[in-house]
């Protein structure tokens, strides 16, 4: 059981730790926020997003899903749709938008975007179920659980260290200058992630 938890926690780690567009997201969060707890309606929806996809990768309902051929097609049209549009929004916006927008937001509206890029992140959801809900296979009864515990402990550290650090490097570089390029940055990789889910449809 020691070993599946050990498993789970390196296998999560290494899929959560690439700059995606779920991670630049819950940055960019903490790096606009006065406060830390501010974030928390962020942190948790993607928290508790992840919880959900790795469930149910290792429940084994999601490879069940996404074998209707054109239910996946779909899934993954309407993610790269999304990721287009977030990516345009946030190149366009100015630090003074962003600030405005982000003291505007709501928690609800927090939870909602978040949400999106948690759930409407085809990559992150081929990822969770190919890799974390192969695995899972390996293991059956306490040791599936432990492993499935470790992943979701995983994600959940993960966001709230992110969001944390996001927060630090917000508050000492506070000029507009690495705002900016924090949003192009996280622009461009919406949009790398975009075109690289297209080739793959595509290319089927």
């Amino acid at each position: 059981m020691l070993a599946a938890g050990i498993h789970g926690f390196i296998l999560a780690f290494g899929l959560i730790l690439p700059l995606g567009v779920q991670n630049i997201f819950i940055f960019n969060q903490g790096s606009m926020h006065k406060k830390y707890r501010r974030v928390l309606p962020v942190i948790l929806t993607a928290s508790i997003s992840d919880t959900l996809l790795i469930t149910l990768a290792v429940l084994g309902i999601s490879v069940i899903v996404l074998q209707v051929a054109w239910l996946k097609t779909m899934i993954i049209s309407a993610g790269i749709l999304f990721l287009i549009y977030m990516g345009y929004l946030t190149w366009k916006s100015t630090i003074t938008e962003i600030s405005a927008q982000q003291e505007a937001f709501s928690p609800k509206k927090q939870i909602i975007f978040a949400a999106s890029v948690s759930l409407l992140n085809p990559h992150a959801i081929m990822d969770t179920i190919g890799v974390i809900g192969t695995s899972s296979l390996n293991y059956a009864g306490p040791a599936k659980i432990a492993f499935a515990l470790a992943c979701i402990f995983t994600s959940w550290i993960w966001f709230f260290a992110l969001a944390f650090i996001g927060r630090q490097l917000g508050r000492l570089g506070k000029s507009n200058g690495f705002r900016a390029v924090l949003n192009k940055i996280s622009a461009l990789i919406m949009w790398g992630t975009a075109i690289y889910l297209a080739e793959l449809l595509f290319s089927r």
